[in-house]
């Protein structure tokens, strides 16, 4: 992977209203322009961060997802508002989208918290002005990312659940999983894709990144892993000891529950400072990814909670990565 020179692509300061944290967008190519949706945590400076939490308090950030385009996919413009809040009676806000084109539209996955537990959701929109909510799960799931074509007949779409029991005594033994839907509002025929213990570089959880492409070896598809360090990581919060890392993993062109192909190592684990230090430190999360004509692969990705950064590979050596599973 080779980064960005530029990055990070878009931070607090690129956006013409108030803004703390811009990260985890996702990115699609819509009607001859790259298009972002990404997370805009706000309302809070680290300084008035810290004096919150040391006064016990702190009651979180607002959140609001906001738009930006590009012509080349690198250098961006904000648009002048949010794109899309949600906050009401029940629902606290939505975040993290993840953007894929199918069928003339582009379906938005996302997360949202309510007062009763963290959904994922699924929602259509055709200008980024009006998005129409299709599907909510139960709590709690999320990391949602559905493919760009249907299979089978159905749309596909990954996700990671969040039991809260969880799996050998450990509190945050997650795993990806697959759902298919007729429509995109009723889900099922669920199955395991990849389990956390599968991956050498987490020790906790895994979860779908970017949506899947689909390569003539089968579908890439990026993960977040997570592993705990002893050692404390930088943050705003203080006693931060995980590490997200990005991988890659590569599922059968005809049924993508199957894992044919692992990277046994991180393709992007964090080593730039943007990467190191801000709100949560040593975090990389992946959210979109464009394979463009070219065979250039542009990976954009969430840089320590706080910045959207970007990295680029060839196809072909991704697609080398991934060791036969």
């Amino acid at each position: 992977m080779t980064r960005s020179p530029l990055n990070p692509i878009l931070s607090a300061k690129d956006v013409p209203y108030d803004a703390s944290l811009v990260f985890n967008a996702g990115v699609c190519k819509w009607q001859g322009e790259y298009v972002m949706l990404f997370r805009n945590d706000h309302g809070t400076t680290e300084a008035e961060f810290r004096a919150a939490r040391a006064a016990g308090g702190w009651k979180g950030f607002s959140t609001d997802l906001g738009i930006a385009r590009s012509r080349d996919g690198v250098h961006w413009t904000v648009g002048p508002e949010p794109a899309w809040s949600v906050r009401d009676d029940e629902v606290l806000r939505v975040y993290d989208p993840r953007l894929t084109v199918i069928e003339g539209r582009v379906v938005l996955c996302f997360a949202m918290d309510t007062r009763h537990g963290l959904r994922g959701g699924v929602a259509t929109t055709e200008d980024f002005e009006r998005f129409e909510v299709r599907s909510l799960s139960v709590p709690d799931d999320r990391n949602m990312v559905v493919f760009p074509e249907r299979i089978g007949g159905r749309y596909v779409r990954l996700e990671r659940p969040m039991p809260v029991y969880s799996r050998y005594g450990k509190t945050e033994a997650f795993d990806i999983w697959l759902s298919e839907s007729p429509d995109l509002r009723f889900w099922g025929e669920s199955r395991l894709v990849l389990g956390a213990e599968r991956v050498p570089y987490a020790t906790t959880k895994i979860g779908p990144a970017a949506p899947p492409v689909r390569t003539p070896k089968g579908w890439l598809a990026t993960i977040h892993s997570v592993r705990v360090v002893e050692r404390e990581l930088a943050s705003w919060e203080g006693g931060w000891h995980k590490e997200y890392c990005a991988g890659l993993m590569l599922l059968d062109p005809d049924d993508p529950s199957k894992v044919i192909g692992l990277s046994r190592e991180p393709i992007l684990p964090p080593v730039e400072d943007y990467e190191t230090t801000g709100y949560r430190g040593n975090v990389i999360f992946p959210g979109g990814m464009i394979l463009e004509d070219s065979g250039e692969v542009k990976i954009y990705y969430g840089a320590a909670d706080t910045v959207e950064c970007l990295a680029t590979a060839d196809l072909g050596e991704l697609l080398a990565l991934c060791e036969p599973f």
